[in-house]
């Protein structure tokens, strides 16, 4: 029969064997609660029953039948009936003798059963209880180590009610030496963990009791160390040389040791990682847990030190977490995005740099949802790649979280990581997509520079072609104006006007960021150009700027309203595109070069030709005028010269009459005669016609095209109706004397080229030239002349200021020589020291030099070399001789002899315009005698050193007896040797006596 299971909190009796007080307590069991009492008759059933392990506590008479007999087996119902309101799921009732006795084979006594009881697991607490007591039967019960021996000698519900306390108090204490027994058996499997050294110490951190794996640690009798203190023991040795040579912990490791012994003593858990030494040599990282013990009382009563060697774990985390810091940092800075998904497209894995392609944090790349959502539908083929297992570069496009487009190859893999089974490998092709639609682009620009042929037009493919290069839309190109120093936009995208508004010209002085970039030769590329202060336009709407010049052509500016925007992509490409252009600029400007150096070669040619021609003309002229005799015979020749072959049309010469204002013509050739007699030719500065210009200025008047301006002025309806198309007029002009004007037309647009009227006014000077020359030989030819006296007063004239500052009178009677050296006259001093005179001469600025010639008391004569030409050499020029000039402190008189045909009142504005205060003393005519034309004969015979050695020798007394110098002294005056001295005297006195004896025989005259 098999008791009954009894409920969770109670406790369940069995009574073993069979006596009469049995049924009495089961009816006193049933009015305890929490009691299941049970009936075994045998042994064999007690045995049995305490083997399934129900029963808690086993209460026998003296003795118990070995096998069951006869049963008086109480129903489930009935034993209920009977306790009332006990537990009780079985009751067996067995009848036995009532003092014990029986059969000796048929029953065993409650001391055996127990024995047995013992022998065979699980424990149960045994009372012995018998209805008559006996000592001997009690001594023998505990020494057996029954739970307790009852005897009831009045069976009863009082004695019942004891047994009943006896036999709870026998379970308790059976169920806390179990308790006690179990806790044993724990702290002993616990303690040896070949895995965890383990100490035990006493309440005052001394050494108690260490495990084998503690022991094994160390090369020392564990025994011989029981008492000493923990952190003192081998285990923690500070020594230098370890245990057994291993190496020792760092310092501080008993004091770590210590301080965790002494948190336990106070009661408190510790822990604490620390080194300790090992026996193999290598140093080892526990970890060390100090567990204090209470005793019941709740007083320390020992503490448990546990340590369990870490070192490979430490070991094996440090190597994980370098791992995953080498994964991490190479994840995080990796330009390619990893992602793992499951088959549904759900994500298992994002890299952490997502970010760097898409924009987006890992969260909010999972929130968007599938892996179709972000790279699109039909990627690929999910068969493809089920029978490839990878697909590579599969390109598509997705935009980031800026709503950027991106271009990306994609690489899929099968894989099988947690529940991830594809892996997407994405990397940013972005940039290189850019720059190969870029170098496409630049490449079709390249194309359209070779059609190109100004610089305007290859800068407007720039700006062209800017956006599809690099991605802007704001462009611009300035071109180096080399004449003002400038840079000039030629051309503008609309971005760049609409941000920047219209773009100066600005100087090319380093001051502006394309000056800069411009002079320095330096690429600016700015991810905020409003931080720079060179900015000339502080409200631009630019803010990524990029100023990259175009050699010495020019600048590329480029740009953007977004900050940042010149990537090295960006500022590759810009440069490159720079580098494109500036090539073609360079062919531009060199075939430009060579088309303007082809057309200066063939106007040059053509300028040769004319100028060919007009050299022609010149030397034709040239010789006409050397051979002409008179004033009317030059101007003759060179206008029929000038108008021969169809040169120019028509050249004529005029002289500009004060009287009536006009200029009145004396010579003319060509065909156009006819137009001197259409109307008067004003003298005016403005509005008149070129040759009327000329005479009033004094300078060259060019008119390249008489039809310009024809309403303006009626003098070009006249020379139209001739087709006088350009018209250019000279100054006759020698030593700033004016001997009229020359006019050229011709019947061409532009005929007078620069060239064309250097020559015609170097040709005006050679006229004028000719001319004073003819009328310097007239004024020495002729016999008759007009001499005129004039009162000088202006302390400019040189002569005037010498006398006044010296105080003296000189006189200037026609000593005067032009040479390479410079101007020389000869005055004559009188009523002065010569030394005054001297040094009053060297202090005017007007006279270089001074050279006394000669000296006799208070006068003398000197040489004074001027720095300014004398009045003497232009009146000669025009055909007037200075007879004398005498200076005196208070006034100066000019004596001047005109030629025949020359017009005095010329002469008298001359001597006016020369000084500021003039008066006309006297005029008459003079008839000069024969000794003049021997005087004209005699010096046209001299040389111009011969003339100035002569004179110098003259006024130095050099002919007076005796002489007042030496040869010698005049050779070194003239800065000549005496030889030379000798030589020219010689010769001058030869041609003076030729004039005088040969003079009916000119044949017979010599001029060696």
């Amino acid at each position: 029969m098999n008791p009954p299971e009894t409920a969770p909190g109670s406790t369940h009796v069995l009574l073993a064997g069979s006596a009469d007080w049995f049924g009495p307590f089961l009816d006193a069991a049933s009015s305890r609660d929490g009691v299941t009492v049970t009936r075994a008759e045998t042994a064999t059933a007690t045995l049995d029953a305490v083997d399934r392990g129900t029963v808690d506590c086993v209460v026998a008479e003296r003795t118990v039948a070995q096998e069951e007999e006869t049963t008086d087996a109480i129903g489930t119902a009935d034993v209920s009936d009977a306790i009332g309101t006990a537990d009780v799921t079985d009751a067996v009732d067995a009848t036995a003798p009532a003092d014990g006795t029986g059969p000796a084979d048929a029953a065993a006594t409650a001391i055996e059963l127990h024995e047995r009881l013992q022998d065979a697991p699980p424990s149960v607490p045994f009372v012995l209880c018998t209805a008559t007591g006996s000592e001997r039967l009690a001594s023998e019960a505990l020494a057996a180590g029954v739970a307790d021996y009852v005897a009831l000698d009045e069976p009863g519900s009082r004695a019942f009610d004891g047994l009943l306390d006896r036999i709870d108090r026998a379970v308790r204490s059976a169920h806390r030496a179990a308790a006690r027994e179990e806790r044993a058996r724990q702290f002993d499997a616990i303690f040896d963990d070949p895995r965890t050294a383990t100490w035990v110490l006493d309440r005052g951190g001394s050494l108690v009791r260490a495990n084998g794996t503690a022991t094994a640690a160390i090369d020392a009798d564990v025994d011989r160390l029981v008492g000493e203190p923990f952190w003192t023991l081998p285990w923690w040795d500070d020594g230098g040389n370890g245990i057994d040579g291993a190496t020792a912990p760092p310092p501080g490791t008993r004091a770590d040791v210590k301080s965790l012994v002494e948190r336990a003593i106070d009661g408190r858990f510790g822990n604490a990682v620390v080194r300790r030494p090992s026996t193999v040599g290598a140093r080892r990282v526990v970890d060390l847990s100090v567990h204090p013990v209470e005793d019941g009382r709740g007083d320390l009563a020992s503490i448990v030190v546990e340590s369990v060697d870490i070192t490979d774990r430490v070991d094996l985390e440090r190597d994980l977490r370098r791992s995953e810091e080498l994964h991490r940092v190479t994840l995080n800075n990796m330009t390619d995005t990893v992602l793992m998904t499951d088959e549904a497209g759900e994500y298992t894995y994002v890299c952490p740099n997502v970010h760097f392609v898409f924009g987006y944090t890992a969260a909010e790349i999972r929130e968007l949802g599938t892996i179709d959502d972000l790279l699109g539908a039909d990627l690929f083929d999910r068969d493809e790649l089920a029978d490839a297992g990878v697909l590579k570069n599969i390109e598509c496009t997705a935009t980031d979280k800026a709503g950027r487009e991106h271009t990306l190859l994609v690489n899929v893999r099968e894989v099988s990581i947690q529940d991830g089974t594809v892996l997407y490998s994405c990397r940013d092709v972005t940039k290189r997509k850019q720059r190969e639609e870029a170098l496409a682009t630049l490449q079709g620009t390249a194309r359209e520079f070779l059609y190109a042929e100004t610089l305007a037009e290859i800068a407007g493919h720039v700006v062209d072609d800017t956006a599809g290069v690099l991605d802007m839309d704001a462009s611009a190109v300035y071109l180096f104006d080399a004449d003002a120093n400038d840079l000039r936009p030629v051309a503008r995208s609309a971005a760049m006007r609409d941000l920047n508004g219209p773009l100066p010209t600005v100087h090319a002085d380093g001051g502006t960021l394309p000056g800069f970039s411009f002079v320095e030769n330096e690429p600016l590329f700015f991810d905020d150009v409003h931080e720079d202060d060179r900015l000339e336009n502080p409200a631009t709407g630019l803010r990524s700027a990029a100023y990259v010049p175009l050699g010495d052509h020019g600048v590329l500016v480029a740009g953007s309203d977004e900050v940042g925007v010149f990537d090295g992509v960006a500022r590759e490409l810009t440069d490159l595109l720079a580098a494109t252009a500036e090539a073609a600029l360079d062919r531009v400007r060199r075939e430009s070069t060579l088309r303007k150096q082809d057309r200066r070669l063939q106007e040059q040619n053509e300028q040769l030709t004319r100028l060919n021609r007009v050299n022609e003309t010149i030397r034709e002229i040239d010789r006409a005028v050397v051979r002409a005799e008179t004033r009317e015979g030059i101007d003759r020749a060179v206008c029929e010269r000038l108008t021969a072959d169809d040169r120019f049309a028509f050249a004529w010469i005029g002289t500009a009459d004060p009287a009536r204002g006009t200029v009145e013509p004396r010579a003319w050739g060509g065909d156009g005669s006819g137009y001197l007699d259409s109307r008067p030719f004003v003298v005016a500065a403005e509005g008149v016609e070129p040759a009327g210009r000329t005479a009033a200025t004094g300078e060259t008047t060019l008119i390249a095209d008489v039809a310009d301006g024809l309403h303006e002025e009626p003098w070009r309806r006249d020379a139209l109706a001739r087709d006088f198309l350009s018209v250019v007029s000279v100054p006759l002009v020698y030593n700033d004397l004016t001997h009229g004007v020359l006019t050229v037309y011709a019947t061409t647009r532009d005929a007078f080229d620069g060239t064309a009227r250097a020559v015609l006014s170097e040709l005006g000077e050679t006229i004028a030239s000719a001319l004073s020359a003819i009328e310097r030989k007239n004024a020495l030819l002729t016999t008759s002349v007009t001499r005129v006296e004039f009162a000088v007063d202006d302390p400019a004239f040189v002569l005037s200021r010498l006398a006044r500052d010296a105080g003296c009178t000189l006189s200037y009677h026609g000593g005067v020589q032009q040479t390479a050296d410079g101007r020389y006259v000869f005055v004559t001093v009188s009523d002065a020291p010569m030394d005054a005179v001297e040094a009053a001469a060297n202090a005017l600025v007007a006279v270089d030099d001074v050279r006394r010639i000669s000296a006799d008391g208070d006068g003398g004569v000197l040489r004074l070399r001027l720095t300014q030409p004398f009045l003497a050499l232009e009146l000669a020029d025009h055909g007037a001789l200075v007879r004398e000039a005498t200076a005196a402190p208070g006034e100066t008189t000019l004596v001047i002899d005109v030629s025949e045909g020359i017009d005095v009142r010329h002469i008298a504005r001359l001597v006016r315009g020369t000084f500021s205060d003039v008066e006309l003393r006297a005029k008459r005519t003079v008839d000069q005698t024969a000794d003049h034309d021997l005087y004209a004969t005699f010096l046209e015979r001299l040389t111009d050193r011969q003339l100035e050695v002569i004179q110098t020798a003259y006024y130095s007394g050099y002919f007076e007896s005796p002489r007042e110098h030496t040869g010698e002294q005049v050779a070194e005056t003239l800065g000549i040797s005496p030889t030379a001295f000798y030589q020219h005297a010689r010769t001058v006195q030869r041609k003076l006596f030729a004039t005088l004896f040969d003079e009916g025989n000119p044949a017979a005259a010599t001029d060696s």
